[in-house]
């Protein structure tokens, strides 16, 4: 049977205890999700507390990072997502996203709505992909693609 989580606490420690398993076994993200046989952005996510993991995948996950029975179990329940609490977040990997959605969130909004109507893209029918490439005019840029369904608004 799956089960949720309401409070984030639990998935939240499981998280800091499986990178600093990651770190201390020198595991790359994609090691991790190669064991679990998904995509590398959703067991990210699963392991930093905001998706559930299939049993299996778990169990593989777990097993790399040397984690309990109890670890096994809580990476399959369904969390309390949501990663950033509070206000205007103080990374600065994770402002440059907000900063990102302030400025263009409007014109997001405005060309989603304007191509598909009135509805949302999904966050949960959803693929994430980061890369990195060349940037012809030297170093390197990142090309994230964010790839989630649309929903529309169903009158009722």
């Amino acid at each position: 049977m799956l089960h949720a989580q309401f409070d984030p606490t639990a998935r939240r420690t499981l998280a800091v205890t499986a990178v600093d398993a990651k770190t201390r076994k020198d595991l790359s993200w994609q090691q991790l999700a190669d064991a679990a046989g998904l995509s590398v952005a959703f067991v990210t996510a699963a392991l930093l507390g905001q998706h559930a993991l299939p049993e299996a995948a778990a169990k593989a996950v777990a097993e790399l990072l040397d984690l309990d029975e109890e670890a096994v179990r809580l990476l399959q329940t369904v969390p309390t997502r949501g990663s950033v609490p509070g206000g205007i977040p103080t990374d600065p990997t994770i402002y440059r996203f907000h900063e990102m959605l302030q400025v263009y969130g409007t014109t997001l909004k405005a060309l989603i709505h304007e191509q598909f109507g009135d509805g949302i893209i999904s966050a949960i029918n959803f693929k994430l992909d980061v890369r990195k490439v060349a940037d012809p005019e030297g170093g390197e840029r990142a090309v994230i693609t964010l790839d989630g369904k649309y929903l529309p608004t169903r009158p009722f």
